[in-house]
């Protein structure tokens, strides 16, 4: 039974429970998105996990690129676990996960255990450019089951994007504790490769062949090459508005083609949450990423609200 009929069955049931009371309902859903993510990683060659807009759609469309030159795909199929296994058996499986619903499902809420033994990329992202994403993840494009299952404020809330921001069921308070969790086990890894999404926007040449030689599939330049452009800002974004990826769900396309903030390819831009903010806001929002996140992946703050990662890439 192949993972789309799983995906599909799976939705079926959340359908059936319609009537129940919304508590268990979510419960349940989240049990078996749990149980379906327990599947998926036990047969993946690798995960690639990280929090949501960390960079990961950007990470999947390159590693497309290269397995769809290398074996003369349609541009329009993007990786997702085991399709493109299934067609060239070459291609490893790839679980793409933000890490929510295995917890649900395992009940091993305070240990990444389940991953220690896999060959694991964590990508990580300034959690404070995290937060803005997340916003307008939620306001343009996020389904409403999902701001429901995973405590994001309903459809249609009057939310402004610092409220969001400091609002701990979703915003920066979340994001930390997710960043802090991963940061508290990174020794515990059999392999594990941090990806910093500042290193890749930086050279991202470089971290895409890390990437792919870490998951035991190195590419020739060529394939770096094509790779990249292909999965440049200007590029997704016109494969975007022109629907190329309509294959793979509403997740590769925009909302509203004439509002930028709808696209799943936003800004891309590092340290852009500074633009966003008045003096007073940033300084509680970096007061809060100074305060509480663990060191680990250089996003301290120093005395000038300055991210360290991106003092270092700078």
């Amino acid at each position: 039974m192949n993972m789309a009929f799983r995906t599909t069955a799976r939705h079926l049931i959340s359908y059936s429970l319609f009537f129940m009371p919304e508590e268990r309902r979510t419960r349940i859903e989240r049990w078996l998105r749990g149980h379906e993510d327990a599947r998926k990683l036990a047969l993946a060659d690798s995960v690639i996990i990280s929090f949501g807009k960390s960079g990961r759609t950007w990470l999947r469309v390159m590693l497309s690129r290269v397995f769809q030159v290398r074996h003369g795909l349609p541009q329009r199929h993007l990786i997702a676990y085991d399709n493109l296994h299934r067609r060239v058996p070459a291609i490893p499986l790839i679980f793409f996960t933000h890490d929510n619903y295995l917890k649900d499902y395992t009940k091993q809420t305070g240990t990444k255990q389940p991953y220690y033994n896999k060959k694991v990329v964590l990508m990580v992202r300034d959690p404070a450019d995290v937060a803005v994403s997340q916003y307008h993840q939620w306001k343009y494009r996020m389904a409403d089951r999902k701001k429901t299952i995973n405590d994001y404020p309903p459809a249609g809330a009057d939310v402004s994007l610092y409220d969001f921001v400091m609002m701990p069921s979703c915003g920066l308070p979340k994001i930390i504790d997710w960043m802090n969790g991963w940061a508290s086990e990174l020794d515990k890894f059999r392999d594990l490769l941090v990806v910093r999404y500042e290193d890749l926007r930086a050279d991202p040449k470089a971290m895409l062949q890390r990437v792919l030689t870490f998951i035991g599939t190195p590419a020739t330049e060529q394939e770096l090459q094509e790779a990249v452009e292909f999965a440049s800002v200007d590029n997704m974004r016109a494969l975007e508005q022109k629907r190329v990826f309509w294959l793979s769900g509403r997740r590769m396309l925009a909302k509203d083609r004439s509002n930028p903030n709808t696209y799943k390819v936003r800004r891309a831009k590092v340290g852009g949450y500074r633009d966003d903010f008045t003096p007073e806001q940033l300084a509680a929002i970096d007061g809060m990423i100074a305060g509480r996140l663990l060191p680990g992946f250089g996003y301290g703050r120093s005395a000038d609200g300055v991210a360290e990662g991106k003092r270092a890439a700078g």
